[in-house]
């Protein structure tokens, strides 16, 4: 009995405490609230689902993307700067101006992608609006409603393509596309749909091969008779009129530069990607000399492992044996699957000592699928995943896999992307939310992190991680160089082979993503050196009181937010003396 009446007093204590803080909300934090709230909630049915959606909802529907749905966005967000302009930012109390922050950065660059029209060209990269669809049905269905939304989505899609089409049109007719090379072979995703004859073939398929196990026979004979039918009425035909489109019209007709540059407005258009990506206000010229001057320090560092192994040769001849030999590489898919998850447990092992707050979530490895293998990178995680791509073995180095599963699993993305998602403390739009500079910032950090934790048990597995820090310095390089510099493919090509251990073939996917995708190859190592140095900082400040397992939580904590509000939350970590963020 004297247990339950201090349960209840201390219920009681913070119900007060709660009412209390709530007292101090301003006008100000219940009017910003009203905005993000219900521009948030409009949001969700203005974008399809990609693998940086942190929602397990499967909609019911392909957003509208007309010239008419498009400009009724960018008058909305438009609208909603109006608003938080106006607002007084010095009567915003609590996390509310770190939210505003975030927020406004959103917002912002909502904004500059429709005053740039990038609906016209809705493929970036490897990935491109008809791929983006596989992630929902990649997904897991708990209830009938999940299906019942799929089936009504699969039936949109005609629409949802015809729509995507059209826009494609208006931008192949100002030459706002991907530069021609980088969609040489694209094609092929969308021919692996076009050309099945069964339904039940096609990876829309999925969903309907494995039910929840209270669903009765009658259901489950129901749905997959459906899903079958709705892949070739809908889905297949969907794809044929997008392959002939690509084929004969906009493959052929795509812009022939590789330059962001040339692009219409093409200055301002890779300054605001630039921006976009990095959350940091540099040029082309500022980022391409931080490129050089840490790929030279990592050369330096390579210099020395090479001299550890005894190697007698250049760095070039180093990397071309490092390609080459049998010694690195499996003979089949299933190897080097569970050498990643080997990798993926030994971190579980360690995590403890390095983070206080553990995400709930679990990731699956699974290979990436066969009909976007050729053309997609090593690797990719996100919540619940870590993509594993068995494609092409020879072109896998298993001395490169720890660093590739410390980015894309744990504790990189399959592992702050939940994080973030399980934080009920954040608002919606920054647990669903993903900003590159932040997270494949962390993400790089994450591999370098690995190196302290003991993750690399051989030389060549160190220089692998020191090589996928050359990839991301390298990037800065070769993304300037291309956009603003006039490279060539070549020559981009090139600098990637003379300075990575990176095999051939992820050179050349490599390089046709970062012509195709404009500044975000820069987010990478521009975020990792972000999270050097607020850690510099804060170990330089604190002395003995540093504890790396609250430095991480911390940064974790935030979910995903411009480079400049990590900064001013480590400024305040320090000032409070190191702790923890869930101490109470």
């Amino acid at each position: 009995m004297l247990k339950k009446t201090r349960i209840s007093l201390a219920v009681a204590l913070a119900t007060s405490l709660l009412a209390h803080a709530s007292a101090f909300a301003s006008a100000t934090d219940e009017n910003f609230t009203h905005i993000y709230t219900q521009e948030w909630q409009w949001r969700q049915n203005q974008e399809t689902v990609n693998e940086d959606s942190g929602s397990a909802i499967v909609p019911s529907h392909l957003p509208s993307v007309t010239p008419a749905a498009e400009q009724k966005k960018l008058k909305r967000w438009l609208d909603v700067q109006k608003q938080l302009a106006a607002l007084d930012l010095s009567q915003l109390t609590g996390q509310n101006l770190v939210n505003y922050q975030v927020y406004k950065a959103q917002i912002d660059a909502l904004v500059a992608a429709q005053q740039f029209r990038m609906y016209e060209k809705p493929i970036e990269g490897d990935t491109a609006f008809w791929t983006n669809i596989t992630y929902i049905a990649e997904g897991t269905f708990h209830t009938e409603q999940d299906y019942r939304n799929y089936l009504t989505l699969l039936t949109d899609m005609p629409r949802y393509f015809n729509e995507q089409i059209d826009n494609m049109r208006a931008g192949l007719a100002r030459g706002f596309t991907p530069p021609k090379v980088s969609m040489l072979g694209k094609d092929a995703t969308v021919a692996a749909v076009a050309e099945l004859k069964d339904g039940s073939k096609s990876g829309y398929f999925a969903p309907f091969e494995h039910f929840p196990g209270t669903f009765s026979e009658t259901l489950k004979q129901e749905l997959t008779k459906k899903g079958k039918q709705v892949i070739e009425a809908a889905v297949i035909p969907a794809h044929k009129t997008l392959l002939t489109f690509l084929q004969q019209d906009y493959i052929p007709g795509a812009q022939p530069s590789l330059a962001a540059y040339d692009l219409p407005d093409g200055k301002a258009f890779y300054r605001s990607q630039i921006k976009e990506y990095t959350t940091l206000d540099m040029t082309p010229e500022e980022i391409h000399k931080v490129g050089l001057a840490e790929v030279k320090k990592i050369r330096e560092r390579m210099a020395v492992i090479m001299h550890e192994v005894q190697f007698d040769g250049s760095l070039r001849e180093f990397l071309d044996f490092l390609r080459s030999d049998p010694q690195f590489y499996v003979a089949k898919p299933q190897d080097l699957l569970d050498r990643a998850a080997w990798i993926a447990k030994e971190f579980d092992g360690k995590a403890s000592d390095w983070f206080g707050r553990l995400p709930r979530s679990r990731f699956a490895i699974i290979p990436v699928p066969d009909s976007i293998a050729p053309y997609y990178t090593a690797g990719r995680g996100g919540p619940g995943v870590y993509l594993v791509n068995t494609y092409n073995l020879p072109a896998r180095p298993l001395y490169s896999l720890p660093a590739l599963t410390l980015h894309e699993s744990a504790p990189g993305h399959a592992f702050q992307m939940p994080l973030a998602n399980e934080n009920e403390d954040l608002p919606d739009f920054r647990r669903q939310s993903y900003i590159s500079a932040f997270g494949e910032g962390w993400a790089l950090y994450s591999e370098a992190l690995g190196e302290e934790m003991g993750m690399y048990h051989t030389p060549y597995e160190l220089f692998g991680m020191l090589s996928y820090q050359m990839w991301r310095a390298c990037r800065l390089v070769v993304d300037t160089g291309i956009h603003a510099k006039g490279w060539t493919r070549k020559q981009a090509q090139d600098f990637m082979a003379d300075n990575t251990a990176l095999s051939t073939h992820e050179i050349t996917t490599e390089v046709d993503r970062y012509i195709a995708w404009p500044g975000q190859a820069l987010s990478y190592y521009l975020g990792e050196m972000t999270m050097f140095k607020v850690r510099e900082k804060a170990e330089k400040a604190l002395g003995e009181k540093f504890d790396i397992r609250n430095f991480h939580d911390t940064v974790l904590e935030l979910g995903s937010v411009p480079l400049p509000v990590l900064e001013a939350r480590i400024d305040r970590f320090i000032a409070e003396g190191g702790k923890s963020p869930y101490a109470n």
